[in-house]
C-alpha cells in the first residue's frame, strides 16, 4: 500500500474538555514556580498526560496521603470533591489550587442548595458508582444521595416520596432520559419527580459527531487511557458505528492487520485524551506504512 493513497485524519473534535485544560493549565502555572505540586487523583485518566506532569513536578497522592500532609500546596482535579476534602485541607493548612469544572461546581452548588431547603426529598444521582465526580456530588448531602446507574437499582428509591433527579455530567442524555422515564412511571404521585438534566453538553455533543466521524473512516483508532471511562463510552459509540474501530492507548498498539486494505483512517479520542497524543498515533501510522 502506498502512503499516498492513504488518509490519515485527526479529529479535530476530539481532545480535553474544557474543565481538563484548565485544571491542566493551572498544574502548569503552578509548577513554574515550585518544584513540587500535589494532586488529589489523577488529573485526567490518562497515564501518558500524568506521566508528562509528573516529569515536571507534579505528585499524584490517594485520599489516605492527604491526611498526612501539613502545610503544603493541593491541586484538586476537574472532577470536584465533597466538602470533607476542604475542611481536611483547611485543619491541616493545606492550600488547595482548585481545579473543579466550573459546570461540576455549579452543580455540586445546585445539588447541596436542595438538599438543604427540600428536607423530605430524596436526591437521585444517575451516575457511575465511586467515579471521583459522583464521589464529591455525594458528598454534597451528607452522603445521603442514592446513586443509580441502571433501572436494576431503582428499588433504592421511595417512590410514594418526593424525588430530585440529578445526573453526573458525562453520562449520556439518552440514558438520563430514559431514566427519567422510568422513575416517573413508579411514582406513586408523578408530580412529586422533578429532574435536572446536568449532563454537560461539551462532553454530550461528542456523541453524534463522533458516530458520523466513525462512520466515514474505514477504520478507526480510538486513542484515550484505560482507565477513563468516557473513553470507554464514546468508544462504544465509534464500534456500533463502525466495526473496525480499535481502542489504543499508545502508537505502538496499532498493528498493520488493523489497517488492512483501510485507504481512509481516522483518529479520535475522550475528553481526556490530549492532542498530542492523537498526533503520536497518527505519525505511528504514516511510518507504518
Amino acid at each position: 500500500m502506498l502512503i499516498e493513497k492513504v488518509i490519515v485524519e485527526v479529529d479535530k473534535e476530539s481532545g480535553f474538555c474544557p474543565g481538563v485544560v484548565s485544571a491542566i493549565q493551572k498544574a502548569e502555572v503552578e509548577l513554574q514556580t515550585r518544584p513540587k505540586l500535589y494532586c488529589l487523583g489523577d488529573i485526567v485518566h490518562n497515564s501518558m498526560e500524568v506521566k508528562r506532569l509528573e516529569d515536571q513536578g507534579l505528585v499524584t497522592i490517594s485520599r489516605e496521603e492527604l491526611s498526612k500532609l501539613h502545610d503544603t500546596k493541593v491541586l484538586l482535579r476537574a472532577h470536584g470533591e465533597p466538602p470533607s476534602t476542604y475542611q481536611l485541607a483547611a485543619a491541616q493548612g493545606i492550600e488547595i489550587v482548585d481545579a473543579t469544572c466550573p459546570v461540576v461546581l455549579q452543580l455540586q452548588k445546585k445539588i447541596r442548595r436542595i438538599f438543604e431547603q427540600e428536607p423530605d426529598s430524596q436526591i437521585v444521582i444517575y451516575g457511575k458508582h465511586g467515579h471521583a465526580e459522583v464521589v464529591g456530588l455525594v458528598g454534597q448531602t451528607q452522603n445521603a444521595a442514592i446513586v443509580v446507574e441502571r433501572d436494576e437499582e431503582l428499588d433504592k428509591i421511595d417512590f410514594s416520596r418526593p424525588v430530585r433527579l440529578f445526573s453526573q455530567t458525562t453520562m449520556s442524555v439518552d440514558g438520563f432520559r430514559q431514566l427519567s422515564a422510568e422513575i416517573a412511571q413508579r411514582m406513586t404521585e408523578p408530580s412529586q419527580l422533578q429532574t435536572y438534566d446536568t449532563i454537560c453538553r461539551q462532553v454530550a455533543n461528542r456523541i453524534p459527531h463522533m458516530r458520523e466521524f466513525a462512520s466515514r473512516h474505514d477504520v478507526v483508532l480510538f486513542v484515550s487511557g484505560r482507565k477513563s471511562s468516557n473513553g470507554k463510552a464514546l468508544f462504544e459509540v465509534c464500534r456500533s458505528a463502525n466495526a473496525r474501530s480499535f481502542f489504543v492507548s499508545q502508537p505502538e498498539e496499532v498493528t498493520l492487520d488493523m489497517l488492512t486494505d483501510a485507504k481512509c483512517i481516522g483518529i479520535c479520542g475522550a475528553t481526556s485524551t490530549p492532542r498530542w497524543q492523537m498526533e503520536q498515533v497518527a505519525n505511528y501510522v504514516k511510518e507504518l506504512f
